[in-house]
This record gives structure tokens, sequence and C-alpha cells, in this order.
């Protein structure tokens, strides 16, 4: 046996990717796998045939230990193995290479990614092949368009249940056998491993299931109906509107720990991340999210799993795609049929700050070097004006063109690969016309064009996103208000300005009918400060924030004056989502903008209060509420009330998240001691606990807190993904930042070379997370530039880097404008 180099692995590019696909095709997979150690590594053996032309390329292969490799037969050197690449000079003809290698578990949510319960110390795996993952599972060629059918046989603990892509049986105990998949890209290929707890139900000839965690049983328990009932009503519309059956034999959702992203599509074995699984009272609006979730990764299964990208820098045809009908589905057949109205609270933002960054990116044809460089592009670009794109599309083609071009598209390259200019030119087939304009327009053109009220010229202002390229048309409405009501006006907007009536008051665009930059008028925002309320209609509501937001974020409102709006809007809400949406970005960047931060979140903390005592009792929009007011309270002493379960407002659960808040405003309020946090970890050792506990002990104001959480961030101490995050926020919470200052230079010293310590999805959120906002440093920011100017980071470091000096540089605009926070304010 021997180990392979320690040199990172290399990212594909495309040159490479189009070269080998010209060279290798008709792939088949055989994998043995055997995890029955469950500890550090396992064995993986795997077996390739294909046919080749002459030439020569190489496969991906990233293990611990190489025991032997042969091809065609013939011992290959192991040693040539280097930088996760065996090179390979091929005949024309069949092949068969055979590869038995020691993979390592990782822990970081992608791999074969290993994690013990705290609860119960059961271990569960499951595996995460996206992107560049898979050869830590298997040796293949790794390339979306390299598609291939796997036949896995997984070795497990026989008190263990085993699920893949494909059905499979347990031939005896601790010996799974699965069938041969349809052709999958290697980002698909996925196992789930575990004494999971199991629920099995079926729908029109589609076996369905769920698993969890066993410590999660009785909450599964108590979900399924709903996640059961969501799922029978999306395969029923995405079979209508598709006319395609779902082809990938069972369809099982898994709720894995320490999952990365919200979930992944993997044919016939979805994961998703198991705080989806509820443990304690939310608002509707998280149930709202899990919903569109479930119908996102299910349209994944005829848009990116029957039919896949060629490259990634077509993600979009994924991501944009499952975004727009993940929301249309669970609006139009489920019980959520305020999907859009969570969507605007929700992910509008989320896209329109990624378009504004200066790292942002057209939607389509980022014309991707590598897989690496294209990871940083799942962002809410990919995503959020993907979706809204895509909904202007198709309200222009209606259903009929818009998905009889979309059928012939995953018809014709049924279990293929395609490019968006298939998808187009099967939609122009379909009728649609020329979309060259619409395609330069949306989906190659990077950044908004932004829209402002001029309550003095009664108009409309655009500003283009790019001078040089030709003006894009909007087609939205306004919502004026008149006396005591609120009523919408359709506008085309394509001229620098254009006229609308005169009102008091106006929110643009608040339908969400076209993807532009809304910002909103400060006139307008003192007319409702002034009538003490703003619009009662939930989409409307929606709109005004997501103006106030934007225009925040471009200096265009004073902090001041949205929290004034804030106070006399908040209790009146009756959108929960509101609260989820809003307590974080007004607590977290509102409030430490103004000059006196301890006042601005005192005055929200008796809004939310308003409400939390106005509310039903029991109500999400009281939960709400209260998690608003327990983020902006000042005074210990009703924190510890409420955390020993006193006082508290009628209806209030004190359930394990409810806790939890409560404590970890406590330590960013330095108001607890590290024995109490452990004190209360002990009352319930879950991971959603410890990775509060974490985010915790380090929001505490002692240098000891900082050195724990710095450990982190270094890899000198080990934490899971999730823990790492947490306890990047709370490396810089809190007023007192003197603890955490001394750390500054060592975080721009230590960054580039942070990817020999962090990988993939965890390095970026690392970066983010432990970035010193906070202190609202001019000098911090020249730091990150210089840095920056340097050339010297991996892309995903200097991505993460750009976006949050970015938006460093948009917080100092604020208060340069406005007027800086008021020395030793607490935050």
């Amino acid at each position: 046996m021997a180990s392979p180099d320690t040199a990172p692995a290399l990212a594909l590019q495309l040159s490479e990717a189009v070269t080998r696909r010209s060279l290798i095709d008709g792939l088949d997979y055989d994998v043995h796998l055997d995890l029955r150690r469950a500890a550090a590594s396992f064995d993986s053996r795997t077996r390739i045939r294909f046919t080749s032309g002459a030439g020569s390329t190489f496969l991906d292969l990233k293990a611990e230990a190489i025991k032997a490799i042969t091809l065609d037969g013939d011992d290959v050197d192991v040693d040539r193995v280097r930088q996760g690449r065996l090179p390979l000079t091929l005949t024309a003809g069949e092949h068969e290479i055979v590869v038995d290698a020691v993979m390592a578990f990782r822990n970081d949510g992608e791999g074969l990614h290993l994690s013990v319960d705290p609860a119960d110390r059961r271990p569960y795996v499951y595996g995460m092949s996206f992107m560049d993952a898979a050869p830590s599972i298997f040796a293949c060629f790794d390339q979306p368009d390299l598609k291939a059918p796997y036949t896995f046989h997984v070795l497990a603990p026989t008190d263990w249940t085993v699920i893949g892509n494909a059905p499979g049986t347990q031939a005896e105990p601790g010996v799974w056998e699965f069938e041969s998949t349809q052709p999958l890209s290697t980002y698909f290929v996925t196992l789930v491993a575990g004494p999971w707890h199991m629920i099995h139900d079926e729908h029109d000839g589609i076996p369905l299931s769920l698993s969890a965690r066993r410590s999660l049983a009785p909450y599964l328990d108590a979900d399924a109906e709903e996640l059961l009932t969501v799922t029978k009503q999306c395969f029923d519309e995405f079979h209508r509107l598709f006319g395609i059956r779902y082809p990938f034999g069972n369809y099982h959702q898994a709720f894995v720990p320490e999952f990365n992203a919200g979930a992944m599509e993997n044919p016939g074995c979805v994961t998703f991340r198991d705080p989806l699984i509820f443990t304690s009272k939310v608002t509707r609006g998280e149930r709202i999210q899990r919903a569109t979730t479930v119908a996102h990764e299910m349209a994944h299964q005829w848009f990116g799993n029957i039919t896949t990208p060629r490259w990634w820098d077509d993600l979009w045809l994924n991501e944009s795609f499952a975004e727009y009908l993940g929301n249309r589905v669970t609006a139009e057949v489920t019980e959520f049929d305020d999907a859009w109205i969570h969507n605007a609270w929700t992910r509008r933002q989320w896209g329109l700050v990624a378009d504004q960054r200066p790292s942002t990116h057209p939607v389509a044809g980022n014309g991707a070097t590598d897989a690496l460089a294209a990871l940083q592009d799942f962002d809410g670009i990919s995503y959020a004006k993907g979706s809204s794109v895509l909904r202007q599309l198709n309200t222009r083609l209606g259903d009929d063109v818009f998905f009889g071009g979309v059928i012939e598209h995953l018809t014709r390259h049924r279990f293929g690969n395609a490019t968006m200019a298939d998808l187009f030119g099967a939609w122009e087939r379909a009728g649609a016309g020329d979309l060259t304009p619409f395609t330069e327009g949306w989906l190659r053109t990077a950044g908004p064009d932004t829209l402002q009220h001029d309550a003095a010229l009664r108009a409309l202002i655009l500003t283009p996103a790019d001078a040089d390229a030709p003006p894009r048309s909007h087609t939205l409405s306004v919502a004026l208000l008149d006396g005591d009501t609120w009523r919408h006006e359709s506008v085309e907007v394509s001229e620098a300005e254009t006229p609308v009536p005169a009102a008091e008051a106006l929110v643009v665009d608040p339908d969400e009918q076209t993807w532009v930059l809304a910002l909103a008028d400060p006139a307008s925002i003192d007319v409702l400060i002034g009538r003490g309320g703003g619009p009662n209609e939930p989409q409307v509501r929606a709109g005004l924030w997501n103006n106030v937001r934007s225009a925040l974020h471009n200096a265009e409102v004073s902090p001041a004056q949205v929290i004034d709006l804030a106070v006399v809007t908040l209790p009146t809400e009756q959108v929960d989502d509101a609260f989820r949406s809003l307590v974080p970005w007004l607590s977290g960047k509102a409030v430490p903008l103004t000059q006196e931060p301890d006042d601005a979140a005192a005055r929200l903390h008796e809004a939310f209060r308003e409400r939390v005592d106005s509310a039903e009792p029991g109500s999400t929009l009281q939960l709400g509420a209260l998690q608003g007011a327990i983020a902006t309270a000042g005074d210990p002493a009703v924190l510890h009330r409420w955390r020993q379960g006193q006082d508290l407002p009628d209806g209030v659960q004190l359930d394990l998240a409810v806790r939890w808040r409560i404590i970890n405003r406590l330590a960013v309020l330095d108001a607890i001691a590290l024995a109490g946090l452990d004190a209360e970890f002990a009352k319930d050792p879950s991971t959603q606990a410890g990775v509060s506990r974490a985010g915790a002990r380090a929001s505490l104001h002692t240098d000891q807190a900082k050195a724990w959480a710095w450990a982190r961030f270094t890899g000198a101490e080990p934490a899971t993904n999730y823990e790492l995050a947490a306890i990047g926020a709370g490396m810089w919470a809190g007023s007192d930042l003197s603890h955490a200052l001394p750390y500054v230079d060592d975080y721009f010293s230590r960054i580039t070379e942070l990817q020999s310590v962090h990988s993939g999805w965890v390095l970026g959120e690392v970066v983010e997370a432990f970035f010193p906002l906070a202190p609202l440093s001019a000098q911090i920011a020249e730091q990150a530039e210089g840095l920056i100017a340097s050339g010297d980071l991996d892309v995903t470091v200097r991505r993460r880097l750009v976006d949050a000096t970015d938006e460093l540089r948009r917080r100092l605009a604020v208060v340069e404008k406005y007027g800086a926070p008021r020395v030793g304010a607490s935050l």
C-alpha cells in the first residue's frame, strides 16, 4: 500500500474537460465500499469500463492510501498519482481500470461525511459528490458531461440502513446490493448510511421514503405527513407540467447532519440539512422555506438530472429553473400559497446584493475556466436573479411555449448533457421567436438597473447597469398611497425618466415583475413614519422593505430613518417571514450603523414586545416577534428571567430554540459565564445545542473565548462546518471588541494559506464568517484591498474577501454620510 503525495489536488480546467470528453465514452462504474470501520477511513474499490480513442488523459483519485491500480489487467505504479490525478496513456478500444484504495471520511460536508450524533453517539454517513468531491469517495472521470450508470456494493455495520441513487436490498446482514442507476454525472452520486429512523410511503407508483437520525425520530414522525403531502403534490404538478415521468425509481429524502447547502438533488436520494426537521416550534416562513426546498430539489429531477449542463458555466440551467419552479409549484399546489411573498422576504435581497458586488457576473455563460472558479458562482445571481428572469420569460412566452420548449429540450437530451444554446433553440422552435435580445439583455449582462422614485419630479429615474449596453425595458407595477388606500399602476420603463402619478408615498415593483434595484425614496419613508405604519397588503409590504434594504445598502436612506420606519410598522406586521428576514438585518446591520445603537435597539425591542403581546398567544407571528425581542434585548435581567421560564408572554414556549436564542444574546451582552453555557448544553446535548454553545462561547468578552474561537479558524482545533459559521459570527459580536481586535492582523496574514486548513464550501464560509466587519474600520478595508490587489489568493478566498470588503466599504459609506456610532455603544 502506498500513500499519494499531499500536494493540493488540481482543479479541472474546461480545456481539459473538453479534451477528455472527446477521448472517452461508454463509461460504466462498479463500486465496492466497506464502511464497517466507521472510523477515520473506508475501503473503496472501483472498476471502470469504457471505450476511448488513442491519447493521453487522467483519472481523478483523492485517496488516503492506494493499495493497487490495474489498467486492462496490468499493474500501474500507484506513485504516479499526483495532485489527485492518475495520468493515463490509452490506446483506441475498450478498457478497464480497477482502483483499490483507502479513502478518508470527511467532516466538512463534502465527500463521504462521517458525523457522530452528540445525543446518542451513533455514527452517520452521507455522500456529497458535488463539484470535485466524488474522487474522494471513488476513482472517477469527474466532470458533468461524462455520465455513466453506477452499480454500488456496500458493506456496513449490521444495524445500519444504506440508501443510494438506485433501489437496493440487504442481501444478508450488513451486505447491501444496489441496482444499476440511470446515467448520472459524477456529482450526483451519493449514498446515506447509518442507523437511520425510516418512514416509507408510495405515490403514483413511486416508492417514497424519509430518513433522519434516531435522535430526531419523534420530530421526523411529526413532520412526515407534511413532507410527504408536499412531495406528492409536487410530483403530480411536475408530471403535469413536463409530461415526463420521474425516471429514477425510488424517491428518498434523507435529512442528514452538518450538510452545507440547503439540499442536494441526487437522483433517487436527495439529501437535506437536518435542521429542516424541526425540533422546536418554527414560524410559517420556515415551513414555507422547507416546502420550497423540497419542490426545488424535485424540479432538479427533470432540469439537471435528466438533462445536465455540459459545463459549469451553464449551472444556471439547474439552479435558476429549480428556484423558479420550486417557488411556483409550491405556491400553486401546496398549502403554502404565499411562497412568492416568502421569496420576496428571503431571496430577493440575496440576489440583489450579490448582483451589486464587484464579483457580480452574468446569470449565464460565465465562461468558467475551471471547476473551482465555477463554484464561486453558486450564489444569489444564479438562484434568485436567474429565477426572476425566467419568471419574466415565462410571462412573455406563456406556458404553452415555455414548457413546450423545455419538454423538447429534456426529451432531446434525455440522460445526456446540453447547453444554453440547446435550450434556447428549443424555445425558438416552440414559437418563442428570436430570443437573442432577451438573452443578451437579461442573461449575459451583469448587474441590476437602478430605479428610484423622485417625488419632486413625479418620475421614476432609471440608471442602467451598463451604460454601453442596449437599454433594458422594464414592465412593472408601482404601489401608490392616496389617502388611506394603496393602488397599483402598471408602468413601462425604458427611458431615463418615466412619469408616475402623484402620490403621498410610492413603492417600486412590489410584485417583483422585473429584476431591478429599486431604492426607497426618503420622502415616502417619512410619509409612512408620520402616518404610523406601512401598507397592509403583504406583497406590497415585502416590496417596501426590499426597497428600504436596498436604499440603506446604497447609503440612500439613513439608518435612523430605517429604525423609525421599523418602530411604526413592526407592531402591525401580519407575516412572520417579515420578522425572520428583518430581525437579523435590523439588529445586525441597521442598529450598528446608527449613531445611538443602544437607543435604536431599545426602541426596536419595545416594538417587537408590542407585537409579542398583541399577537395571538402561541401563534407563529408571536414567535417571530419574540425572536426580534430577544435579539434586541439590552437588559440581561429580563433575559435571565425568560431563560428560567419566568415572565414569559402568554403562549410562548421555552423550547430548545428559544432557550438558546436567549443564551446567545446573554453571551453577546457578556452576561453569562462559560460554565453556564456548558450547564445548558448538558440539559440537551443535541447538534443544535452544540452549535449554539459554540457561537455563544465565541461571543464571550474574554481573551480566553477569542483564543478558543481563533484556534478553530486556524484549524489548530477541530470544529464542524456549522460550528465554524457560528464561531465566526460570535468572534465579532457585542460592544466590547477589545479582545477580538488583536486578531485582525493575524486574519490577513493567515488568509493566504487558509486553503491548506479548510476546503471547498467551508473555506468560503470561514473567510466570510471571521472577517472583521464589526469594527467599521477604513484601515481594515485598506488591508483587505491590498491583499486582494496582490493577487496571491486562492480563488475561493479571494471571492469571499472581495464580497466582505465591499460590504465593509458600503457600511463605511453609510456612517460617513449619516454619522458614526457612538464609541462604546452596545451592538
